[in-house]
């Protein structure tokens, strides 16, 4: 990793860091659609692949955010929701034989499981009441937590050393992502309600996110990582906090939850190409920045898998 020299270096990495975050399209709907995976791009229903066979297969659709969808992943196969062959819900279904409807897409919130997501259906649309399998992932984009480290990245020039985004986010008494966090906890609550509405037969498995930071609250010094030191611990203790609700909702609705935070530690985004899971702010290998790369894909996929009936 390269370490930041002077100022004006830390400048060029926050303006490139605002840059890549902007050009990952975490948004989706602004994009031409190419190939599609189970889906059409429209608000109409999903439709069902058709297997040709008689043979029973576990009937799994896929729900969630771009940590599911995996945007910069080759190979991309819709270009609207920047989803991946090689995301988790494609990695599972592989591993398992299940047949897949996938509807990730990129800046999905709770709110676009129900209601549409500019042009794409919602995505709860894809349940059936035959369905057998369904994995979510959800609540970053509604805690707002690619703004929060933008504005992290922005902010550490001014006391890189220090933690001035932690001080910033927690200025009114308050902490700020917290109460994001706690505000939130319903809106998952209620879309694992939809889907055993919806899915009454399914097995609910709802999918946590992986680790981003270093478990020791180090930070690292690299000018594709523009945070300041103070602020790793408090963005590290933030995403636990983020899977703590998620577990908790998953226990009260009636779901699953898969740690997938445990399994990649050792694996952030201060780790050296090969060893990193989570890319930087500029990523290499491909994928957006902040998110899994393939390999992060692939144990995300592993946690998954482990926790299904008969794959221990």
């Amino acid at each position: 990793m390269t370490s930041l020299s002077s100022a004006s270096g830390r400048r060029h990495a926050v303006a490139a860091a605002a840059a890549v975050l902007a050009g990952a399209a975490l948004f989706a709907g602004t994009a031409p659609a190419q190939a599609h995976q189970g889906r059409p791009t429209g608000t109409h229903a999903h439709p069902r692949p058709h297997t040709g066979t008689h043979a029973h297969r576990v009937d799994y659709v896929a729900l969630g955010d771009s940590y599911a969808s995996a945007p910069g992943v080759p190979d991309q196969v819709d270009a609207t929701c920047l989803r991946s062959s090689a995301n988790y819900p494609s990695l599972v279904a592989r591993a398992t034989g299940a047949k897949l409807t996938d509807v990730t897409c990129s800046g999905a919130t709770t709110a676009d499981m129900t209601g549409p997501q500019g042009t794409v259906a919602p995505q709860l649309d894809a349940l059936e009441r035959g369905t057998d399998l369904v994995t979510l992932t959800v609540g970053g984009n509604d805690i707002g937590f690619t703004t929060v480290l933008g504005t992290c990245a922005k902010l550490s020039a001014s006391d890189p050393a220090g933690a001035p985004c932690a001080e910033h986010l927690t200025s009114t008494g308050t902490d700020q992502v917290t109460g994001a966090i706690n505000a939130s906890a319903p809106k998952v609550a209620e879309v694992l309600r939809r889907i055993h509405r919806r899915a009454p037969h399914a097995r609910v498995v709802l999918v946590g996110y992986p680790d981003l930071f270093p478990e020791d609250g180090v930070a690292c010094t690299s000018a594709t990582v523009p945070l300041a030191a103070g602020d790793f611990p408090y963005l590290r203790d933030k995403e636990k906090e983020l899977n703590a609700m998620l577990a908790r909702e998953a226990r009260r609705g009636g779901a699953r939850y898969v740690d997938t935070y445990g399994p990649t530690v050792g694996h952030d985004l201060c780790r050296p190409t090969g060893t990193r899971w989570i890319e930087t702010f500029a990523p290499q290998p491909p994928a957006a920045p902040l998110h899994p790369n393939a390999a992060g894909e692939s144990a995300m996929a592993g946690a998954v898998t482990h926790s299904l009936p008969g794959r221990r």
